[in-house]
This record gives structure tokens, C-alpha cells and sequence, in this order.
């Protein structure tokens, strides 16, 4: 027996019958990796280039160089846009996400919203890389911020990432009131932060604009002009005032132009974020200061409370302050006049109270000046006596219906004769006595 006999002896096989075993142990990949033939299978997590092979109400056929096609279908179907899905040709190149490689029926079950996804988070990722700035518009809001769609992905403006022009236009108490005129306005937008995991994409306005503090504040300088009116917002209160925003700058309303009331502190009348309107009565340039008033546009009660006194009118007031310098009397509701220290008493004296004057005291008093600008009376005491308002006492007294007796005889106020002045070169003529000094016992009886 040869040595070939041999070996088939102890179980040895034909060389010719050995790879038949082999082959059965080596996949579709290794046959047509040796015949230089290479077929790239897709793998989960994957995005791939594939044109569309077929569309149907249920499903969408995605050729992706597998050994069959993917297939798009159930929940990925439904989330893509009615208006990218009805765009969809047959032939047409997309992005796919491979969700897997081979399912039960070794389909590819691919996500087209998947892959638009993954790309756009590849793109804000570059956005924060090279500070790129995006324009986009408002597409929705939240109680923190307003929405603003980026290459697919929702991002997200908080309140304070806003421009400062924008943020002086936010008024409301609701994020409804706040934000809902926002939507569809156009802006300008910076990548601040990215988080894939998170699904967190955080934009910034405030950091695309190149607009600064000092830039809007000069602008809104050169458009304001004085006596014009403007609606701002309360951004701040202090003892001193309140400070309003006006076209995205600041303007103080001084405490003593809030409201024609006496007001200890803005805080009676104001809150931040309140909306008001406002008079710009002054423009300091140089300075970059806005002086504002809220009352020049409000009716100055003062004025309607004061129309019915004149000068030289006698009137009733009582004493409510004591000062060095005079006495405040009120003549009706919170309206006062001062009387000057001067005009108290016909002797010289430091304080009123040497005039027997004290608070609560009810006395008769005389107009002497009305200063509408100032919005200040000006009253004495000495002055109710004095002959040179005898003609307005008269004719007051007469306004007042007090009847006049004459000669014996009552005559109505509008009856009553003129009184004769006495001539110019003070001469009576001879025989007659001056009515002045005739004492009324002494008038001569008809």
C-alpha cells in the first residue's frame, strides 16, 4: 500500500473534497471581497446619501447601496413636514439616519427627520465654532423666552439674551402679552450653547447685535424732540424720580414731574415694566440726558381750582403752616397761598406768631398775586383794609347781593349810584363837603 493509501486509511480526504467544507463557513461580504467585489452595508447611527426608489401613502423606498432598500415608514413617516413630504420626488437624493441595519424582514429601517436633525446639530455645532451669525424669525415663545427655529432645531432666546432695543418694547404681565407680537419678526441670532445629549441649543440676540448702550442712547437722542410726546416703560425707581425707556433709552421723570399731586416716592404711582406716557421737556446732548415729565400731559388741576379767585379779592383761609418767612393759609380743598412775613402786619416782625397768628386760625385775607407758572398765591392781611381795593370791595359787595343804604332809602346793588372820585387837583368846589368826611350823623336831612 502507497503512502497515499496511507493516509486515506486514518481518515484523510481527498485534497479534492476540502473546500467544499471551507465555503460553507464564509459569508456573502468575504466571497465578494475576493472577487474584488465590495458591498458597504449600512450600520445603526449612520447617515447616508440614498435616492428616493418609491412613494407610497405608507411608506417611502430609499435606495442606500444595501443589498435592499430602506424603508421609511410608521411614526419616522408621520414626523416628516407635510410640506417636505408632499416635495418628495422619486430619483430625488436625501439624508437618511440608519435606525437599523436589518430588521425582522431584512428591510433598513431608515428616519429621514432623523437625519435633517443630526445635520442641524452639525451645523450649530459649527455656528459656536465660528461665532457665525443666523437670521431667522420668531416662531414661538415660553414664560422664559421666545423660539426661534435653526437649521430644523427649536432653539431657544431667554429674556435676557434679547437685544436691549428689543427688551425695552417687552410690557405685560403674561408671557402672551410679552412675546406673542414677536412671531414672524425677523432677527438676528448667535449659537451660545450646544448640548446634542441634551437636546439643548441656547441662542443669544444680544450677541449678534453690535448695537451697545451708548450707540442707542445717542441715536434715540438725535430723534427725540423736545414738546413731542412718547409712549415709554418704567425700567427703574429711585427717591429722586422714576427712569423711563423711550425708543430703547432711559429718560428721568423727576419726582416732582410724575403727577400735579404732592408724591413722596414714584413708588406710589409707578411700577417697572408699567407703560406710560411721557413729554420729553428736555434734551442735554452733551451730556446724553433726557429730562421727561408725565404730568405736562395731564390737566393741571391747580389751574382749574385757582380760575375762580382774582387779585384783590378778599377771601376766607385758615392758617396750616407757621414759617420765618410767612404763614400758608388754605382757601378751599388742598389749594394755599403764602403770606408773606411782609404782608402780615403793618409793623415789622420776625415770626407771625408776634402777629397773634397760630395754626387753625380762620382769617379774612387778600389776593395780591396769582402766579400761574409758578402755580403760587400770594396773600396778605395787612392788605384787607387798605383803601386802595375800596372800588373791588364795592363792587364784591355788590356781586355778593348786600343792598347799599343811601339817603335813608334802600337801593339795589344794581341800582346803586357810582361813587364821584374827587378831582384831580384834590380842590372841592366852594360850598361842598367831600362825602368821605361827612360823619353820617352829621348828613343833612331832605
Amino acid at each position: 500500500m502507497d503512502q497515499n493509501d496511507a493516509l486515506l486509511g486514518q481518515g484523510a480526504l481527498p485534497e479534492s473534497n476540502q473546500p467544499a467544507e471551507h465555503n460553507s463557513n464564509v459569508n456573502m461580504e468575504t466571497l465578494l471581497n475576493q472577487e474584488g467585489m465590495t458591498l458597504d452595508f449600512p450600520q445603526p447611527g449612520e447617515i447616508r446619501t440614498g435616492v428616493v426608489a418609491s412613494i407610497s401613502p405608507t411608506q417611502i423606498l430609499v435606495s442606500v447601496g444595501a443589498k435592499s432598500e430602506g424603508v421609511i415608514t410608521g411614526r419616522e413617516l408621520e414626523t416628516i413636514p407635510a410640506e417636505e413630504h408632499t416635495a418628495l420626488q422619486v430619483g430625488q437624493e436625501i439624508l437618511v439616519y440608519v435606525l437599523n441595519a436589518e430588521d425582522d424582514n431584512g428591510n433598513v429601517v431608515l428616519s429621514y427627520t432623523r437625519a435633517q436633525e443630526q445635520k442641524g446639530w452639525a451645523e450649530v455645532e459649527k455656528m459656536l465654532e465660528d461665532s457665525a451669525t443666523y437670521e431667522g424669525k420668531v416662531d414661538g415663545f415660553n414664560k422664559g423666552g421666545i423660539i426661534v427655529p435653526v437649521y430644523g432645531l427649536r432653539g431657544f432666546i431667554p429674556a435676557s439674551q434679547l437685544s436691549i432695543s428689543r427688551r425695552m418694547t417687552v410690557t405685560g404681565d403674561t408671557p402672551d402679552q410679552r412675546y406673542a407680537k414677536m412671531i414672524g419678526e425677523p432677527i438676528s441670532v448667535r449659537v451660545i450653547e450646544v448640548d446634542r445629549k441634551r437636546r439643548r441649543l441656547i441662542l443669544s440676540e444680544r450677541a449678534a447685535s453690535s448695537e451697545t448702550r451708548q450707540s442707542i442712547k445717542e441715536r434715540v437722542i438725535e430723534s427725540l424732540k423736545e414738546g413731542e410726546s412718547y409712549t415709554g416703560k418704567v425700567t427703574s425707581l429711585a427717591d429722586f424720580g422714576a427712569f423711563v425707556n423711550v425708543n430703547g433709552a432711559d429718560g428721568l421723570v423727576h419726582l416732582s414731574e410724575i403727577s400735579w399731586d404732592r408724591v413722596q416716592h414714584p413708588s406710589e404711582v409707578l411700577e417697572v415694566g408699567q407703560e406710560v406716557h411721557v413729554k420729553v421737556i428736555n434734551i442735554d446732548r452733551e451730556k446724553r440726558r433726557i429730562g421727561l415729565s408725565i404730568r405736562a400731559l395731564q390737566n393741571d388741576p391747580w389751574q382749574n381750582k385757582v380760575e375762580k379767585f382774582k387779585v384783590g379779592q378778599l377771601v376766607e383761609g385758615v392758617i396750616t403752616r407757621l414759617t420765618k418767612f410767612g404763614a400758608f393759609a388754605r382757601l378751599e380743598g388742598d389749594l394755599e397761598g403764602l403770606i408773606h412775613i411782609s404782608e402780615i402786619s403793618e409793623n415789622r416782625i420776625e415770626h407771625p406768631k408776634e402777629a397773634g397768628l397760630h395754626e387753625g386760625d380762620v382769617v379774612t385775607l387778600r389776593v395780591i398775586r396769582i402766579d400761574p407758572d409758578q402755580r403760587r398765591i400770594g396773600l396778605s392781611l395787612r392788605k384787607v383794609d387798605s383803601g386802595a381795593f375800596k372800588d373791588l370791595d364795592l363792587k364784591q359787595i355788590s356781586l355778593d347781593g348786600v343792598s347799599l343804604e343811601m339817603d335813608d332809602k334802600t337801593v339795589a346793588p344794581e341800582e346803586a349810584p357810582a361813587i364821584q372820585e374827587p378831582p384831580a387837583n384834590d380842590e372841592t368846589p366852594a360850598g361842598e363837603i367831600p362825602a368821605a368826611e361827612v360823619p353820617a350823623a352829621e348828613t343833612p336831612e331832605q
